[in-house]
């Protein structure tokens, strides 16, 4: 009898195998939902039904839409005696800006008949900010609010902006959070630094506050808007009909023992627009050495040596400090006649990690070309104070020097010793025999010019020549052309950057992995571009690089690392094989950028 019941269910399960194939081809395209706000995200997926596709079927690309494989599922059933089976292909669609969106048809061929599915449109809505009074009630789990030190800035002007991310006390736990938009007209949007978090109390609800501070330089005057910034969050909170204990309720805390369950929710985020009048700085007044430094500064200036020979090197320091764009500090020329410049060089030290209070030294080394040069110029610096709303220029008097003429040194002289007289010479010889044997006279040899030495030795001057005037000219470029020399420091930068990366992933420092990726980004878009690194942000692809017609194949890998840069402050990679593939798509991405020409 086992044997018997045993037999039976295997014809059984044959029956059902070979009926499962008898239906009719079937594929089909759904959307989860057809309307979602601005950094959700829906599932696009494709059924196959009666057969298994040729091929796995792949949605076409749409502008401003992200369409990322997830995975298959399958399906198996059996309904009064009908067995049927499918496979869905999932995808995840994510959008980059609000609009309507059509996802066209797809194709694929199931049993040797080519099906395709009807197209499908996806609604997309702007973020908003939510109302005050779910914001006072704590009912709202995250929130965004843009915070403006000022509403008035001139041209040039650098200012902090903070984005508070607001996080109610039900959030158990934040596992990612990315920014979709930042719209600055008007604005360069510079480098982000998060801040101290903080608790506030707004209306009857704890909030956990995580600023967020950005430089925003201003660029173009007039009247602007500023924001809404969109942003999205995956947040792990608690759920309503969580047990309670009066005990704890009553200080204001929950339950430690309380192993509740949390609820993941992905949530769009928007602030308020802010608007902002960007002011031009005035033309009169302004000083004809003005190169458009824009703060507050101070400066200080040294040299040395000044008492010199004509023809040696002078050390000139310049020294600039006070609070604006450090960085993007450039002096007048100071190409002064009678001397000749020799080498410059700068150097930038910042304690604030915004890059908006520290100091920028200028080293220029000339040398005195005349004697009769009695002093070093004048040096000045002007700015425009936004604060006094006026023009100052810093001078500093000159130095005085004392040159000394160089001379040759003269070449000795060897006075000759007088030959003493002979006082018994010896008697002349009237006739003097013949040599019978004239025996070796002298050994003849080649001259001098047909002998190897003698033709190398004579090349050498020429050769040191050349070199030392290949070795100026080289030096005169370098210092001529500073985004020659900015293009070999970034690629110097980019070399050892990419082994520390490597080195990180090795030792699974998820942290410094993903700053580095982020600083070698800065630092190889910014040379391209002939922009400050620390000014380089995600939304420099579309403000510069999609605009000089950088091609898609670049910025979306691009866009891709700075999304998951962004991503890593909050849920950063712990596994070494994920950072170890990111490395080499680093690798890849940055040298399709040294290979643009802007």
């Amino acid at each position: 009898m086992p044997r018997a019941r045993t037999l039976l269910c295997l014809l059984s399960i044959c029956a059902l195998v070979q009926g499962a194939g008898a239906g009719a081809a079937t594929f089909t395209a759904s959307l989860d939902r057809d309307t979602i706000t601005l950094g959700e995200s829906a599932t696009l997926s494709l059924a196959c039904g009666g057969g298994q596709p040729q091929s796995e079927p792949m949605p076409g690309q749409v502008p401003n839409l992200q369409i990322a494989y997830v995975g298959p599922s399958s399906q198996f059933s059996v309904i009064n005696g009908q067995v049927s089976s499918s496979i869905t292909y999932n995808f995840r669609v994510m959008p980059r800006q609000p609009g309507n969106y059509t996802i066209p048809g797809v194709t694929t061929e199931i049993g040797g008949e080519k099906l395709t599915t009807q197209p499908l449109v996806l609604r997309v809505l702007k973020p908003s900010a939510p109302p005050p009074a779910a914001v006072s009630s704590g009912s709202q789990p995250a929130f965004l609010k843009l915070v403006l030190p000022k509403k008035e800035v001139y041209v040039g002007e650098a200012m902090t902006v903070q984005l508070q991310l607001h996080l109610s006390s039900r959030v158990q736990n934040i596992q990612g959070f990315q920014i979709s938009a930042f719209p600055a007209d008007g604005f360069n949007v510079g480098k982000m630094v998060q801040g101290q978090r903080r608790q506030a109390q707004i209306g009857n609800a704890i909030y956990t506050v995580i600023p967020l501070n950005y430089v925003l330089t201003a660029i173009k005057p007039g009247a602007h808007t500023l924001g809404p910034v969109n942003a999205t969050a995956v947040l792990d909170v608690a759920s309503a009909n969580r047990r309670r204990d009066p005990f704890f309720e009553q200080f204001g805390i929950r339950d430690p023992f309380d192993r509740f369950s949390a609820e993941q929710q992905q949530l769009p985020l928007a602030t308020e627009s802010e608007q902002v009048n960007l002011l031009p700085l005035p033309r009169e007044n302004a000083p004809t050495n003005f190169s458009g430094a824009v703060g507050s500064y101070t400066m200080s200036a040294t040299a040395g040596p000044t008492n010199l020979t004509e023809g040696d090197p002078i050390t000139i320091k310049i020294q600039i400090a006070g609070r604006g764009p450090i960085e993007s500090l450039t002096l007048p020329d100071i190409s002064w006649p009678n001397f000749k410049t020799l080498s410059q060089d700068t150097k930038v030290e910042t304690p604030d990690p915004l890059g908006l209070q520290g100091r920028k030294t200028f080293e220029r080394i000339v040398t005195p070309e005349k004697s009769d040069i009695k002093a070093i110029p004048p040096i000045s610096f002007s700015f425009f104070d936004p604060e006094q709303k006026s023009f100052r220029t810093l001078a500093h008097p000159g130095f005085p020097l004392v040159v000394r003429a160089g001379a040759a040194a003269p070449v000795p002289s060897v006075a000759a010793l007088p030959r003493p007289k002979d006082d018994n010479p010896p008697p002349g010889q009237d006739i003097v025999p013949n040599k019978q044997r004239l025996g070796t006279l002298s050994q003849i040899s080649s001259p001098l010019i047909q002998q190897p030495w003698f033709l190398a030795l004579q090349g050498l001057p020429l050769f040191a020549f050349v070199s030392v005037v290949l070795w100026r000219r080289r030096a005169d470029n370098l210092a001529n052309n500073p985004r020659l020399r900015r293009q070999r420091l970034v690629a110097q930068v980019l070399r050892e950057g990419l082994a520390e990366l490597r080195r990180f992933a090795a030792e699974d420092k998820s942290d410094d992995f993903f700053a580095t990726v982020f600083r070698l980004l800065q630092e190889q878009v910014g040379e391209r571009l002939d922009l400050p690194a620390s000014a380089i942000t995600e939304a420099v692809i579309e403000e510069h690089l999609r605009p000089c017609g950088v091609p898609d194949s670049t910025l979306e890998p691009l866009s891709d690392l700075f999304q998951v840069c962004n991503q890593a402050r909050y849920a950063p990679i712990k596994s070494r094989e994920q950072l170890a593939a990111l490395v080499t798509k680093v690798e890849s991405v940055l040298g399709e950028l040294g290979k643009l020409n802007l």
